[in-house]
C-alpha cells in the first residue's frame, strides 16, 4: 500500500506536468544494494564462507535483486504508472558501479580522503555496521555494575579536596556501567566540570561521587554508615590519574558535558572504542580509540583475561575478575531500552571500525564547494 501512494502521488505530477506541455520524463530507478537482499539469500544458502564462496554470494544477490524488480514494475505497469520502464537506471548496472568508483577514484586523487576509526552500531550476526534506521530499541534485561576505579596518588587528590584530611585508607572512584564487556577497552574516567562531588568514608574505605548520588550509590551497595568528609567540583579533579580495576595501565581523569546525574554515580566510565559520546571526547584528549573485540562479537586473542569469548556472555566472568580483585562494589539486575538489530533481533554493540572519510578542509573542498554553488543552475532557486 505504501509503495501504492507513493507511486499515484508522484505519477499524478509528471502526468499533469507533461500535459501543461512541460518535459518531464520520469526514468524509474532501484536502489539494488543493501543488507536486506543479502540477508534473503543468507536464508537460503548460509553465510559467506561456510558453504559458499563471496563470487557465487554476489551473483545470488544480483538475481534476487533482479526478480524483485521485475515484479515492482509489473506491479508499476498496472497502476498505470507513466514511466520509461524499458530503460530504467539501477544501482547494480556496472556503468554504474564504475562511475561510483570512477568518482571516489577522484575524490582520492586529490587529496580528499583519509583513514581512521569512529565507532558504531554493530551486529554481531550480520557482521557488519548498521544505519540508524536500521536499529529497533526493545527492552533487555542487564547487569549494572558499579567498579572502583583506585586513585593512584592520594595526595594530590587531598589538595583537590579541600579540608580532607590525609589517611591510609583506599580511596576510589566509583563508576556505574551496563556493559561490563567494555571494560577491557576502558582509557579514562569522566567527570562534569559543572558538578560537585564528595569525597565520603565507608566500611574503611573512600569514594569519590556526584553529589547529587551518592546516597542512592550508597544504599545499593548496601551501606549504611558513611561520612562526607569534602566537596569539591568536576573542573577541579582533571587530570588524576586512576588505576585500571583488572588491566596493568593508568587511566587519566576527564572532563566531558555527556556526564549527568540521571543515573550512575557522576564519574563515567570512557571507552572510546565503543561509544560515539566516548569517542569524541576521548579525541579532545588524544586517547586512543581500542577495539579488542572481532566482528563476530568475540574478544581477539590478545584481550587479556577474556579471549575468545563473547561479548554477549562475558558479564559473568567480568563479575568474577573484578570481585577477586576487590573491585566490584556492588552489581544488580535491571531492564532497560536497548538497542537491537532489525533482522537478527540481536543486540547491537558499539565497535570503532576502521572507516575512510571524505575531508572538507583537508585539501579546501569546503571552500570548492560554496564556490560551485553559484555555478550551478539550481531548480528551485537556491
Amino acid at each position: 500500500m505504501g509503495h501504492a501512494v507513493n507511486k499515484i502521488i508522484k505519477d499524478v505530477i509528471v502526468k499533469s506536468k507533461t500535459m501543461a506541455g512541460f518535459d518531464a520524463p520520469y526514468v524509474p530507478g532501484w536502489d539494488c544494494h543493501g543488507l536486506p537482499i543479502e540477508k534473503k539469500i543468507e536464508d537460503k544458502v548460509g553465510r559467506v564462507g561456510d558453504k559458499v564462496d563471496a563470487n557465487a554470494f554476489r551473483k545470488l544477490c544480483r538475481e534476487y535483486a533482479a526478480e524483485q524488480i521485475d515484479i515492482q514494475r509489473k506491479d508499476f505497469k498496472r497502476l498505470g504508472v507513466l514511466g520509461d520502464w524499458d530503460h530504467p537506471y539501477l544501482t547494480m548496472n556496472y556503468k554504474t558501479e564504475a562511475g561510483i568508483v570512477r568518482a571516489l577514484g577522484n575524490i582520492a586523487l586529490g587529496g580528499h580522503m583519509h583513514k581512521g576509526t569512529k565507532p558504531v552500531h554493530w551486529c554481531t550476526d550480520c557482521g557488519s555496521a548498521l544505519a540508524e534506521a536500521e536499529v529497533e530499541y526493545e527492552d533487555k534485561k542487564s547487569v549494572s555494575l558499579y567498579v572502583r576505579f583506585d586513585v593512584v596518588d592520594k595526595a594530590d587528590l587531598l589538595q583537590r579536596f579541600a579540608g580532607a584530611e590525609a589517611s591510609d585508607v583506599p580511596v576510589s572512584v566509583v563508576i556505574w556501567t551496563t556493559t561490563a564487556w567494555t571494560l577491557p577497552a576502558n582509557q579514562a574516567v569522566a567527570f562534569n566540570a559543572e558538578l560537585e562531588y564528595v569525597l565520603l568514608e565507608a566500611n574503611g574505605e573512600r569514594f569519590v561521587l556526584a553529589e547529587a548520588l551518592y546516597e542512592l550509590v550508597m544504599q545499593h551497595a548496601g551501606i549504611e554508615d558513611y561520612k562526607v568528609l569534602a566537596r569539591a567540583t568536576g573542573q577541579q579533579l582533571e587530570g588524576m590519574q586512576l588505576q585500571h580495576p583488572f588491566l596493568d595501565r593508568q587511566v587519566p581523569t576527564i572532563l566531558g558535558e555527556h556526564v549527568n546525574v540521571d543515573a550512575g554515580t557522576g564519574a563515567v566510565h570512557t571507552a572510546p572504542g565503543h561509544g560515539q559520546e566516548d569517542f569524541l571526547v576521548g579525541k579532545q584528549y588524544g586517547l586512543p580509540a581500542e577495539n579488542p573485540v572481532d566482528g563476530d562479537g568475540l574478544f581477539l586473542k590478545s584481550t587479556e583475561f577474556f579471549a575468545g569469548e563473547s561479548v554477549h556472555k562475558v558479564v559473568g566472568h567480568v563479575l568474577e575478575v573484578l570481585d577477586e580483585r576487590g573491585r566490584l562494589l556492588s552489581s544488580t539486575k535491571i531492564t532497560h531500552s536497548y538497542p537491537h538489530c532489525w533482522r537478527h533481533k540481536t543486540p547491537l554493540i558499539f565497535r570503532a571500525t576502521p572507516q575512510w572519510f571524505v575531508s572538507m578542509d583537508q585539501k579546501g573542498l569546503r571552500e570548492q564547494a560554496l564556490k560551485s554553488i553559484k555555478e550551478v543552475k539550481w531548480i528551485p532557486e537556491w
